[in-house]
């Protein structure tokens, strides 16, 4: 381990998940020098993109962030939020400073605030697609003027250039728009002059707090990062950073279990060695990072695809849970024929689905067959171009989901509904419709920083 070392505390996988202030008790007692925490991700879908609203509660977000920042001033030391309101939009880093203020007051802290926008307008993107500084990313085809158009709203996926100059500004707090998982603790440590290969690395590997240890919901992780390496330490006597673990980490939402691209270039961790310490704690080194000739940011964006109602029934009949691909399918024609009937839509014009639940709704064809299920839950989707029509097809497929009956059956079934009205109107459905890349010479070049100065008193 060389001298030059810092100590980073990434206490929870998301701000709102419920941080614990003996985690961060026994982070700083552990020597940090930093807080860092994601605020928010893709995987919940394009929705909290498309609408610009987060999908963790203001009170949960309020408590996690109250119990960062306190301990962050208490300590002297800097704490950064990325992927500010789940989907980083500007929006949703105005509304996690509003908190951040409202703190303040109430705990009579004051600190110097950096906001890192990444929201991007739909003229910039244009400019960029019409200077051919746009590539597609697989599975995405070229990129058309009409797609951007059509996003509510769009972000580019920082890394950490703009986290990095916002500390050397003197930021104690910095709230980020959308940024990779990485980002926080790469900004952090590689403006300390860290090694990269290490850097990114570790930045992976804490990227959810304590899911890198045996415990994944376990209190959050301290990672400290030199030029030779890093070292996981657990914050919680349940937890374990074993070599599995932390190794394991690196197929984690990662197609390729040994490199990991971010905007300025690859982590090659092929050569990696990782050492068990002792029973809890695991270093790892022999992590490079290869620079790309040209860095790019990747692009997010949102659109409406249309308006949803779904309903959902239970299913205890023997006979039809015995032979669910027939009745599944049955369904299928007959709801065709009567919204053609009833409604004169026609294929294309709308989209409706059943997902069998405790059948084949998550895996689909994939699942293994056995005795059937004791009960289904059905979930019926209809997507259409308006609420309205949305909402007339569920009408159309109300008693089909109720009474069915297979072809031969000399009875006709019963299903619960789980609502009622059993139609529930999810309004807007939106879909994420870019995976490209700009191009950039700089790659703080797409976002913008502003600082204030947040004072106790207002």
């Amino acid at each position: 381990m060389t001298s030059q070392s810092v100590r980073i505390i990434f206490p929870i996988g998301m701000l709102g998940g419920g941080i614990t202030e003996e985690t961060l008790a026994h982070g700083i007692a552990l020597g940090a020098d930093a807080i860092a925490v994601d605020g928010g991700s893709t995987d919940s879908g394009p929705h909290y993109l498309g609408s610009g609203v987060a999908k963790t509660s203001r009170g949960s977000l309020k408590r996690d962030l109250r119990a960062i920042l306190v301990a962050g001033r208490q300590a002297g030391i800097p704490v950064v939020v990325t992927t500010c309101g789940t989907s980083g939009t500007d929006s949703g880093v105005e509304w996690v400073a509003d908190i951040a203020r409202e703190i303040a007051a109430e705990e009579g802290i004051d600190f110097t605030l950096a906001r890192i926008y990444s929201e991007l307008s739909r003229a910039t993107v244009l400019e960029a697609l019409a200077a051919g500084r746009v590539e597609a990313l697989e599975p995405a085809g070229p990129l058309e003027a009409a797609t951007v158009e059509s996003c509510a709203h769009i972000v580019g996926l920082m890394g950490h250039e703009p986290i990095t100059a916002a500390l050397a500004a003197g930021a104690d707090l910095v709230l980020t728009g959308r940024a990779s998982d990485t980002a926080s603790v790469a900004g952090i440590a590689l403006g300390r002059g860290i090694a990269p290969g290490p850097v990114w690395h570790a930045a992976k590997t804490v990227e959810c707090g304590s899911q890198c240890t045996t415990d994944p919901i376990g209190g959050g992780v301290l990672v400290e990062i030199d030029d030779a390496g890093f070292t996981v330490h657990p914050l919680t006597d349940s937890a374990a950073a074993t070599p599995m673990t932390v190794a394991a980490h690196m197929l984690y939402e990662n197609a390729d279990p040994y490199r990991l691209r971010e905007p300025g270039g690859t982590l090659d961790t092929s050569a990696a060695v990782y050492t068990a310490l002792d029973e809890r704690v695991t270093r790892v080194e022999g992590s490079v990072f290869e620079p790309a000739a040209q860095a790019t940011i990747k692009l997010e964006g949102a659109a409406v695809g249309g308006y949803e109602t779904v309903s959902l029934v239970g299913i205890r009949d023997p006979h039809v849970l015995a032979h669910m691909d027939a009745w599944l399918a049955r369904f299928a024609g007959e709801l065709a024929r009567r919204v053609r009937s009833h409604l004169g839509l026609e294929d294309g014009e709308y989209d409706a689905e059943l997902r069998a639940y405790g059948y084949n709704a998550v895996l689909g064809a994939l699942e293994p067959g056995g005795e059937p299920p004791r009960e289904v839950g059905v979930l019926f989707r209809a997507r259409a171009a308006d609420q309205a029509t949305a909402t007339a097809i569920a009408k159309v497929a109300n008693p089909l989901m109720l009474h069915l009956p297979l072809e031969g059956m000399t009875h006709l079934p019963s299903f619960a509904f789980a609502t009622s009205p059993a139609e529930i109107e999810r309004g807007a459905s939106y879909e994420f419709v870019l995976q490209h890349t700009i191009a950039v010479d700089d790659e703080g070049e797409l976002f913008r920083t502003e600082y204030e100065e947040v004072h106790a008193r207002g």
